[in-house]
């Protein structure tokens, strides 16, 4: 009788440990405003402002909930990140807000198995970054004579950051002149970016093979908190 005593209380003392255990937090695409509208997400947080180093997480959406794909260190700005709507170009920030990602390029061929819109850079390949040209926030090919090469970024010359990269949305649709051009998900260079996004070589390749353009995949860049908190894109 004791021993029967001793084992329900025992049981109940389990229980009771088991139902004030908090529920897990939700995953984080769950907690944003706003995912884009497909099924697949890419989130780069940062954990203030000020951060030049955060993570980058690719997730899937599989029958109605957000699992999480993969996970890569990333690098920000060199001054951090800035509120997207009001990014002021060459301030060295990422611009932080919810993107499309228009296509894929790479000086390498892209990874076995990329299904993205991928686009090959040549020695003719730029970025026109010249707020009077008319190609502004654009790839040229070869540059246009009102881009001038010093106000762009002739992509060829960046065979390590720019081996395979993402474009990502910002101000790219209708762009806004001196709000900032060339904004990527690429490869790692040296240390923090000028305005980019950028993760490891290997996690690069991932993300272009398991990017899917028919689950219209979105990248949300922000804060762990605050204004620009990356729950409020």
């Amino acid at each position: 009788m004791r021993r029967s005593v001793v084992i329900a209380s025992v049981l109940l003392a389990l229980a009771g440990s088991v139902a004030a255990r908090p529920a897990a937090a939700p995953a984080l695409p769950e907690r944003m405003a706003d995912t884009g509208g497909g099924t697949q997400l890419i989130t780069a947080e940062a954990p203030a402002k000020g951060s030049t180093t955060g993570t980058v997480t690719w997730w899937n959406m599989r029958r109605g909930v957000w699992v999480k794909g993969g996970s890569t260190p990333a690098r920000f700005g060199a001054k951090g990140l800035t509120e997207g709507t009001s990014r002021k170009q060459g301030t060295d920030t990422t611009p932080t807000g919810l993107y499309d990602l228009p296509y894929a390029f790479g000086n390498k061929a892209a990874p076995a198995g990329t299904s993205y819109p991928y686009r090959r850079v040549n020695s003719r390949s730029w970025w026109c970054q010249d707020n009077a040209a008319r190609a502004y926030n654009r790839w040229v090919e070869p540059r246009p004579a009102d881009c001038r090469a010093g106000e762009s970024e002739r992509l060829a010359a960046y065979p390590t950051q720019y081996a395979r990269a993402l474009v990502i949305g910002f101000n790219y649709e209708r762009p806004v002149r001196g709000r900032g051009a060339g904004i990527f998900l690429h490869v790692n260079g040296r240390g923090a970016t000028a305005g980019c996004v950028s993760v490891p070589a290997a996690a690069m390749d991932r993300i272009l093979d398991w990017a899917d353009p028919v689950r219209r995949p979105h990248i949300a860049i922000g804060t762990r908190s605050g204004p620009t908190a990356i729950t409020r894109y």
